[in-house]
């Protein structure tokens, strides 16, 4: 079932064990999904090790190579796939069928036959007129996983409408928490809601994959994007169903801890997230103010809640008089949270960053470098891996069509010519 991955170049240590077969080798993951959530399931299982075919169409593939600037530059010099398809299809193969064609699709049945889990993104029912359904696929396929990712789920009134990570942010209640106070709602900088999608849907899947190998039954795995980031709300949800609030927008200041927001030094602004009296306590200390941790108007996290203007006011003057650096070595040192603010460039320098080995540079078979911040749990028996870069656009089209379904280079040839395949 496995190949020969791609060269997978790292400047980390944690290279050695690319060849090292993960938790997933033995399962085989068919990838019918495009754009972030299904993808990002897809990786997460390819990054523990599965074989992940990822399914395209010849002409232009995944939407996503497409939505650039930045591109990859190809080894050739060439523009490359973007960046943002990059971030979700590493450790997968990528197969270019039409499977709109009737012999496409037949290709595609052949190989959900043989495959462990599906993952699809269409819509409702997108996929009945090509027998790639659930129905169509377990009755072939009976202890097949199948897990659909819609953006409002497979029934329900609006189980019909097109679901985007924008519209669910804002359907989901996270947008109505996310800016300053007095101003409007703020989409949240990444793709949130497919990311936790994303991340519900995998953990279903691992979750079905161990009850096939107690029961040998397959399952069907409705994602709804909407009921995801619902969920995602988490403590702010909480607050609703337990005391019927309604959270509002606080800006950098925690609806529930104080102080706990970004202040403004000398030279920039900084974090100080205090999670308990005591840290309060040698907060205060540090900040030249001592004594106020045993004012009965700020010794509880309570109490600070209900005189937070004033607190903040006394914070903000004592803070200004440091430089950022020498604040948080200061805070630091008294064992108190805090933290700078850095932009992506500053992040990815992080010494902290590096030592975890998180970015990775697998190499392409032309050639081609792709950057990557790989998977970010250490694990100490199957440690997941980048074996693959994200692959060109239908790279392994020949390769998985004679290897897994027996056709020859004749037939493979064929399919070519009559566009049904690409690659």
């Amino acid at each position: 079932m496995k190949n020969n991955p791609e060269t997978a170049s790292t400047e980390t240590a944690s290279s050695v064990s690319a060849s090292q077969p993960g938790a997933l080798s033995h399962i085989r993951v068919l990838d019918l999904s495009r754009v972030l959530a299904g993808p990002w399931a897809g990786q997460m299982l390819g990054d523990m090790g599965a074989d992940v075919i990822k399914v395209e169409h010849p002409a232009h593939g995944d939407d996503t190579r497409g939505w650039g600037p930045p591109f990859l530059t190809n080894a050739d010099g060439g523009r490359g796939d973007a960046s943002y398809y990059t971030a979700a299809n590493r450790n997968k193969r990528s197969i270019a069928v039409d499977f709109a064609s009737p012999r496409g699709a037949e290709l595609v049945r052949q190989l959900a036959q043989k495959a462990d889990v599906i993952i699809e993104n269409f819509k409702l029912g997108g996929l009945k007129k090509y027998g790639l359904d659930h129905e169509s696929v377990s009755a072939a396929n009976p202890s097949v996983i199948y897990c659909s990712i819609t953006g409002f789920g497979q029934t329900g009134p609006d189980a019909a409408r097109p679901g985007y990570d924008y519209v669910i942010q804002g359907m989901g209640g996270v947008m109505s928490l996310n800016g300053t106070p007095g101003d409007g709602p703020v989409r949240v900088g990444i793709t949130i809601s497919d990311l936790f999608g994303g991340m519900y849907a995998s953990t279903a899947i691992l979750s079905a994959l161990v009850h096939r190998e107690r029961t040998g039954e397959g399952q069907n795995i409705d994602c709804a994007l909407l009921a995801a980031q619902v969920a995602g709300l988490a403590n702010q949800g909480a607050s609703y169903l337990t005391g019927n609030i309604v959270p509002v927008r606080t800006g950098n200041s925690h609806p529930a801890v104080v102080p706990y927001r970004t202040y403004e030094t000398k030279d920039g602004h900084m974090i100080l997230a205090v999670g308990n009296d005591t840290q309060f306590a040698r907060a205060c200390d540090v900040l030249g103010l001592e004594g106020l941790a045993q004012d009965p108007q700020y010794e509880t996290n309570t109490a600070r809640i209900e005189n937070r203007a004033a607190l903040d006011e006394m914070l903000e003057a004592s803070i200004a008089k440091w430089t950022r650096d020498e604040l948080l070595a200061a805070l630091e040192a008294a064992i108190v949270p805090c933290g700078p603010i850095l932009n992506v460039d500053e992040v990815f320098a992080n010494p902290q960053i590096k030592h975890r080995e998180l970015v990775q540079t697998p190499v392409r078979a032309d050639g081609t470098q792709v950057p990557v911040a790989g998977y970010p749990v250490k694990m100490s028996a199957t440690p997941a891996t980048t074996r693959r870069a994200p692959p060109a656009l239908g790279a392994d089209t020949s390769q998985v069509l004679s290897e897994e379904l027996g056709l020859s280079e004749a037939e493979i040839d064929a399919l070519r010519g009559e566009g049904v395949i690409g690659g």
